[in-house]
């Protein structure tokens, strides 16, 4: 069982907090194992909209594989805003050390930066406060115009509903693109608002459309993307020719069906590969016969 703690901090923004509370909360209602918990520096705070919010003041045992985020608060400026307390401060730093990830929404960048996780990493902000949160943490590369960042285990995303697409990404890398793309629908999210980033899953990228058909379509490929799905099986299930499946799909996301398909093997294989897979294996893992088709697309994906 993972564990997502979130931390409040006064003022908090609900959709900082809520935005990928729910994510987590829709991924652990269609079996995926997680339990979310809410941590504060005193029983009760209020949120910048006024809502009162219960939590707990002991935090709960974490392992490496458990997530600590810290959502937004509303501040006019990062000096203005809540004061992290010493022990939150170090208990971020030492969820880190021990091989966690930790997480920000929005201005809960300063409390990773007050822990000395942003020093030496490409971090992002809400717009309004990146040229303070640069001014505060001049060790920290403050990324512009982007929806999050990944560093090494710290994971800073822009401001306010930007925390979903943060939390759709981690679903992605940690599970695959299937249980991911079964949240967003679930949430109805289906444009993805993308910046710059390559990590951006390729199942989030390539759903900014309302086409029902392209995205049932997707949903299948993203359940079986190691599997062999001849175009007729395809059309078939969603109950179309292969013709009009092409023109709709293509229209919707400007890739066939098979292209897609390769897009979530070669990322799923990037990711293997990332945490030790040799190509070979990663290759066979994702559906190749070996590793040659894999090197060939990586190389026009990167051409």
């Amino acid at each position: 069982m993972t564990r997502v703690v979130f931390v409040l901090l006064p003022d908090v923004h609900l959709l900082d907090l809520a935005g990928p509370a729910q994510v987590f909360a829709t991924a652990a209602d269609f079996g995926q194992p997680y339990t979310l918990d809410y941590v504060a520096e005193s029983p009760q705070i209020t949120s910048a909209q006024g809502l009162p919010l219960l939590a707990r003041t002991e935090w709960p045992p974490l392992d490496p594989g458990d997530l600590v985020v810290v959502p937004g608060w509303r501040a006019p400026s990062l000096r203005g805003g809540p004061e992290p307390g010493a022990a939150l401060v170090e208990r971020l730093r030492a969820h880190h050390a021990a091989g966690g990830t930790v997480a920000s929404v929005c201005a809960g960048a300063e409390a990773l930066g007050r822990a000395g996780l942003l020093d030496g990493r490409r971090c992002t902000t809400h717009h309004a406060l990146q040229d303070e949160l640069a001014a505060r943490h001049p060790r920290a590369t403050v990324v512009r115009d982007v929806l999050f960042t990944t560093d090494d285990r710290v994971v800073t995303s822009a401001g306010i509903a930007s925390g979903i697409d943060l939390a759709l990404h981690l679903l992605a890398v940690r599970h695959g693109p299937a249980p991911a793309a079964r949240v967003a629908r679930e949430m109805v999210i289906y444009a993805r608002r993308n910046g710059d980033e390559p990590q951006a899953s390729a199942m989030l990228r390539y759903r900014g459309h309302l086409d029902d058909t392209a995205h049932r379509v997707q949903d299948l490929i993203d359940a079986r993307f190691a599997e062999r799905l001849p175009l007729g099986f395809l059309a078939a299930h969603v109950g179309v020719s292969a013709r009009t499946l092409t023109r709709v799909f293509g229209r919707a996301t400007g890739l066939t069906p098979l292209r897609y398909q390769q897009a979530l093997r070669v990322e799923r294989a990037e990711h293997l590969m990332g945490h030790g897979a040799t190509a070979e294996s990663a290759a066979r893992e994702v559906g190749f016969d070996d590793a040659r088709m894999l090197r060939r697309l990586r190389r026009v994906s990167t051409a």
